[in-house]
């Protein structure tokens, strides 16, 4: 009997195997006899041998088919398996997005393969290599999208390089440029060293005769004082003598304050303002003294008005001003004034027309708003300080650094007095409300009242211990308010020349002071920018307000007292609401502000630089 099929091994692998099955004689079998049935009938068709055979033999046709199915699936993976030839052309169509030919291509092979004209084992598979060429052109399909990825990343890469070295150009120039200036400037500086080292002998010899000359001055004033004495005494023998019959000896005596064509000499000015400070603290005229007239010292001398004046400009400025809210004006025009720095400015009483001093030593009169300039003052050695309208409009009073105090007329367009006496620069200056008196603040720690009438210093106003920053007079009274760098404000009376008050409480130095339209508050301003207001009835400090770090150099009410505006080395002009206390900044110099003042309605506010500019406040 032939082989028989069956399964081996449990990894799925089939095989056949031919079995040979011998025949034993049928000796060695033992037979066992089956009973007779007779329901049990052999039919002949069923037991033929030759069907028997035809079924074995199928089965294991079968049986070798499965097995070599097997055996190819063991060997290749299902990756590598060859791809039909009609799979493939519908693939290959339906990834061209051929549709309709797709649909005729199975509609004629179906019916094809239907009739049997194409049989699929007769065609066989699609080459390994097709497959391939197909899976590399998908490759290179991806690969080109990469690449142009890539270029578009290597262009914006290249474009930002590109502007990375400009910069980096650009900043290496900056840098040189910087490195030039600043060679420069350490090439000024050694030179400006060199310059001061050479002046510094000078200003030795300088400081020697300066002492030399005050040495001399004490020697002359003790050498007046020892022949004042003889004289009043030879005049005492003489009168005794002659039973009542006096000698009058004369002694001659010149102002102080000298006219431009008459000047006195140093010498003879220390003499005479030694003299006349003598008589001043005496009370007292000498016995060789002319007899003036009705007290005064001299026959031009000013009578002071009474102290019991109302202040015009109060109800007009309750009337025409309204309460302003802090940080309203905004920056309305910029005019260019000076080519230095503009150290103080002044309103004309009843005119649009405002004048700056400035450091270049000259002072200008500008229309405002439009800016038009109508008159320059020539005349000062030095930068100028202050500046005040007399109270009819028609002459101004400047201060400067170089120790005068001159009187303008502008209908003569020229200077008509200088006041001489300060023996260092003069810090500010003030105009009585009565027009006659001009008040003068000084380094030298002093102030002085100086009668326009008599051209004469009428009283010397001595007390602060440092430098007196700003003066000035409360209007229609004979009150003067002076602050000073050893951190207090004084109240005067010009009458006699005597401190009243003295304020203290700030903790620097005091650079402006100034009263209210009311005359019953005063604010000041320090070199630290903190602002104090004071009650001049009791005497004391209301409130502080720190606008600080930087320098308040001038500080000033408007007209209805509601508002207060500071000049700040900050280059700002700080304005405070009082009944708020909101501060804000008005931002437009391009350095420090040194004055302020408000328009008599309290429109504009303007604000003179050390930028040279003066801008105007809406």
């Amino acid at each position: 009997m032939e082989g028989q099929a069956e399964a081996v091994g449990a990894d799925g692998l089939f095989c056949l195997q031919q079995v040979t099955i011998t025949e034993d004689s049928e000796d060695d079998y033992q037979y066992e006899e089956v009973p007779a049935d007779d329901d049990f009938s052999l039919l002949e068709g069923d037991e033929d041998l030759v069907k028997a055979l035809q079924t074995i033999q199928e089965q294991a046709e079968d049986a070798q088919i499965i097995a070599q199915r097997s055996v190819l699936t063991s060997k290749h993976s299902v990756a590598e398996i060859p791809e039909v030839v009609d799979d493939f052309v519908c693939n290959f169509l339906v990834r061209m997005g051929m549709t309709r030919t797709l649909d005729c291509f199975q509609t004629e092979w179906y019916e094809l393969v239907q009739k049997g004209t194409i049989e699929r084992k007769n065609i066989g598979f699609v080459p390994d290599m097709y497959t391939y060429n197909q899976h590399l052109e998908m490759e290179n399909r991806r690969l080109e999208k990469e690449l142009e990825n890539y270029k578009l990343a290597a262009c914006k890469a290249k474009e930002a390089l590109q502007k990375i070295q400009k910069e980096r150009d650009f900043h290496r120039m900056h840098h040189k440029r910087v490195v030039q200036e600043k060679n420069r400037l350490i090439g000024d500086i050694k030179r400006l060293k060199a310059h001061y080292a050479s002046y510094e002998p000078l200003l030795k010899q300088v400081t020697e005769k300066y002492q030399t000359v005050l040495r001399q001055k004490m020697l002359t004033s003790l050498e007046r004082d020892r022949a004042v004495s003889q004289v009043t005494g030879l005049q005492a023998t003489l009168q005794n003598l002659e039973s009542g019959r006096a000698i009058d000896i004369p002694v001659t005596r010149g102002h102080r304050c000298e006219r431009e064509d008459g000047r006195q000499g140093p010498t003879q000015k220390a003499v005479q303002e030694t003299r006349e400070q003598k008589y001043l603290c005496d009370g007292v005229a000498p016995a060789n003294e002319p007899t003036k007239q009705k007290g005064k010292r001299y026959s031009k001398d000013s009578e002071f008005p009474v102290d019991t004046q109302v202040n015009p400009y109060l109800a007009r400025a309750k009337e025409c001003t309204r309460p302003l809210k802090s940080g309203v004006y905004k920056l309305s025009s910029t005019l260019k004034v000076h080519d230095l720095a503009v150290s103080c400015l002044a309103l004309h009483p009843r005119k649009d027309i405002v004048v700056t001093a400035s450091d270049d030593h000259l002072w200008k009169m500008w229309a405002i708003p439009n800016g038009n300039i109508i008159m320059t003052g020539e005349g000062h050695t030095d930068w100028l300080s202050g500046c005040c309208f007399h109270p009819s409009g028609t002459t101004l009073v400047t201060s400067s650094g170089d120790t005068t105090v001159r009187i303008w007329d502008f209908a003569k367009g020229e200077c008509i007095l200088t006041l001489e006496g300060h023996s260092h620069a003069v810090w500010g200056c003030s105009w009585h409300s009565c027009g006659d008196f001009v008040a003068s603040a000084s380094m030298d720690n002093t102030s002085k009242i100086w009668d326009i009438n008599s051209e004469r210093c009428r009283y010397t106003m001595r007390g602060h211990k440092d430098s007196v920053n700003s003066i000035e007079f409360l209007p229609f009274s004979n009150t003067i308010l002076t602050s000073s760098a050893d951190k207090t404000l004084s109240l005067w009376d010009a009458r006699t020349g005597l401190c009243a008050q003295t304020f203290y409480g700030h903790q620097h130095s005091c650079n402006y002071a100034t009263f209210n339209m009311k005359g019953d508050t005063i604010v000041s301003c320090d070199s630290y920018g903190v602002m104090k207001f004071w009650d001049v009835r009791r005497i004391t400090p209301m409130v502080s307000i720190d606008a600080g770090p930087h320098s308040g150099n001038q500080v000033v009410f408007d007209p209805s007292g509601h508002l207060v505006a500071l000049a700040s080395d900050d280059g700002t002009v700080k304005t405070l609401e009082l009944s708020s206390g909101q501060l804000s900044s008005l931002a437009g110099h391009e350095d420090e502000v040194q004055s302020v003042a408000f328009d008599p309605k309290a429109e504009h506010l303007l604000s003179g630089g050390a930028d040279g500019t003066l801008r105007l406040w809406s």
